[in-house]
């Protein structure tokens, strides 16, 4: 098999593991072979196993594969089950040290003694269990064919401000490359060649690229609190903004990011920042999506700006944080009491984590609305390859805002009154220095001039236009991705992350079981037109996702209630990021009838 591998690393969290892992991937992409990284972390600080997993694909499938080629056994806690979960004739990498455990014949097993390789490279008693790390990237490299040049390479650009430990690091892949030439027999089942599939391509994980959106859509002010798996996100923000936004005479911040003491007081900060004028984000994760609960329908009904970020993981509860599902569509969609519903825009790459983001806030700011960015644990926090971002160009969009000379020109303002029909109303800052500016910011009922009232008139009225808004915002939101070139009778929707492994699963279906299928992505909910005709023009529609209880299909059929029996749901849920195969086997098995 040429350039198509998955190798997994198994060690324990906290060793200094990460740094190898990111190498062995880098020395792959810098050979021109697209590449993928997933880092599958327990939820403690050190001690539990840690998985990493590179694919390597020619063709640039990225999502998870099932089945391992070449396996690196380092932790003790897990080796058993990680040796029992290998297809027979994988390649295993095992720490000599526990040869006891491995128990089976059919693997094409490799016994390095990495504990006694790495004194001879290492003096340093404590830095040797981060050193051992880089032995095992020699030894891959090896049994692969990956180019020692490359490997120095990616070591050095890990390590460039080390230099010392960028050589240390290079002795010990070096060392290890050679004994394994010198030890092992390698039956050359993979091997890596020089490609170019990668040229002008970068890796970048998605939480760093929805800060970079959100810097050049212009916010100006951000609070969280962290949470995994979105505290990178505002911890990447911080760092983008003190570097790129400070104004260059007196090098002051141009925005304030603040920590809050809980979810509940970072949303109160955005929200009370939107009404100030600010462009205003949080970044959080399903339970804190919990907690903002209230100040987000306070925000809906008061119709103030704001942007989360929901870095979706594994609930309920506190659940698995360091898994990745697709969870909170449902909740994000109808969060709060009442009568209360929410875009959300749904990147399905790093790119669109980046793009979507500032869309975000133009969107948050026209519609005068939270907005949800609803990305996940994998996209967010795992690596993936993209063209470089382009640059946003389109100038910030403030909406229905009236400023002094507008208001003097139009001579009368109500704060909630449908003038245009869109049900958007206008809206001032506060400052505006104009006598009309003034008015009251309620959560209660309340007239169209914002006055304090219980009648059922008024009341009636605020709610049919913010109904009337939500259709207005059905035409705002980003459109979805439709592939039909197929004209198959078929469908399928997906949304996400998924979205790797239902490309790579229809072209599965086609090639290997002759099954044509049309595919549409969603980019954001609500839904308009588009999706509707894409479910009326084929006899079944599979819609994907990874939760439990079909949460997107859900909506969809609220939505398209008459359509409701054309839509059946394959459903992911086992925090692991979704893979092809089971897309492909759940197509085949729900229309083993048709096609047969």
């Amino acid at each position: 098999m040429v350039n198509d591998v998955v190798v997994t690393v198994a060690t324990s969290n906290g060793t200094g593991s990460q740094s190898a892992n990111l190498i062995l991937m880098r020395t792959i992409f810098n050979m021109g072979v697209p590449v993928s990284g997933k880092n599958m972390f327990p939820s403690n600080i050190q001690g539990l196993p840690t998985w990493f997993t590179v694919r390597a694909n020619e063709q640039g499938w990225t999502c998870r594969k099932r089945d391992t080629d070449v396996f690196v056994a380092m932790n003790p806690e897990s080796v058993v089950d990680d040796i029992a979960s290998l297809r027979p004739g994988a390649i295993l990498v095992l720490n000599a040290s526990l040869k006891a455990h491995l128990g089976r014949t059919d693997l094409d097993a490799h016994l390095v003694p990495f504990d006694e390789l790495v004194v001879s490279v290492c003096k340093d008693a404590k830095l040797r269990k981060m050193v051992v790390n880089i032995m095992y990237v020699g030894v891959v490299a090896y049994l692969i064919d990956l180019d020692m040049e490359e490997v120095k390479k990616a070591i050095r650009r890990q390590f460039a401000r080390k230099v010392k430990a960028a050589e240390l690091n290079i002795e010990a892949a070096v060392f290890g490359f050679d004994w394994a030439t010198k030890n092992l027999q390698k039956k050359n089942q993979f091997k890596v060649e020089r490609s170019n599939k990668t040229a002008g391509k970068i890796i970048v994980e998605g939480n760093p690229a929805a800060a970079l959106g959100l810097m050049f859509g212009g916010l100006t002010f951000a609070a969280w609190y962290p949470i995994t798996p979105s505290s990178s996100l505002a911890e990447s923000l911080i760092d983008y903004l003190d570097e790129f936004r400070r104004d260059p005479e007196t090098g002051k911040a141009t925005y304030a990011v603040i920590q809050g003491e809980d979810e509940l007081a970072s949303m109160a900060m955005v929200v009370g920042a939107g009404w100030a004028g600010a462009r205003a984000a949080t970044a959080t994760s399903g339970p804190g999506i919990s907690l903002m609960a209230e100040l987000v329908g306070l925000a809906y009904f008061a119709e103030i700006p704001a942007v989360i970020v929901d870095v979706q993981r594994m609930g309920p509860s506190t659940g698995l944080p360091t898994r990745t599902c697709q969870g909170d569509i449902l909740k994000a969609y109808l969060l709060s009491h009442g009568d209360c519903k929410h875009p959300l825009v749904i990147p399905g790459s790093v790119s669109e984590c980046y793009e979507l983001a500032a869309q975000a806030l133009d969107l948050a700011e026209e519609l005068q609305t939270v907005v949800f960015l609803m990305t996940d644990l994998d996209l967010g926090m795992n690596s993936w390859m993209s063209d470089p971002f382009k640059p946003i160009t389109a100038p910030i969009s403030r909406g229905k805002v009236l400023g002094a000379a507008d208001l003097e020109r139009v001579g009368s303002f109500a704060r909630y009154k449908d003038v245009d029909g869109d049900g958007v109303p206008y809206r001032t800052l506060p400052g505006t220095d104009h006598p009309l500016a003034a008015y009251f910011t309620r959560g209660t009922g309340h007239t169209e001039a914002a006055t304090y009232s219980e009648k059922p008139a008024d009341w009636m009225k605020n709610i049919d236009r913010l109904q009337r808004k939500f259709e207005t915002i059905r035409k705002k939101l980003p459109r979805p991705v439709i592939d039909t070139a197929a004209g198959a009778d078929i469908g399928i929707i997906a949304y996400g992350s998924s979205d790797p492994a239902v490309q790579e699963a229809r072209h599965i279906l086609t090639q290997q079981h002759g099954v044509k299928t049309d595919y549409l992505r969603l980019r954001a909910l609500p839904i308009d037109d588009e999706v509707r005709q894409f479910v009326e023009s084929h006899r079944v529609t599979y819609v994907v996702e990874q939760n439990r209880d079909a949460q997107c299909a859900t909506i969809l059929k609220l939505d398209m209630p008459l359509l409701a029996a054309k839509m059946k749901s394959i459903l992911h849920y086992s925090g692991l990021p979704i893979d092809a195969m089971g897309v492909v086997e759940n197509v085949l098995s729900a229309e083993k009838g048709a096609l047969s």
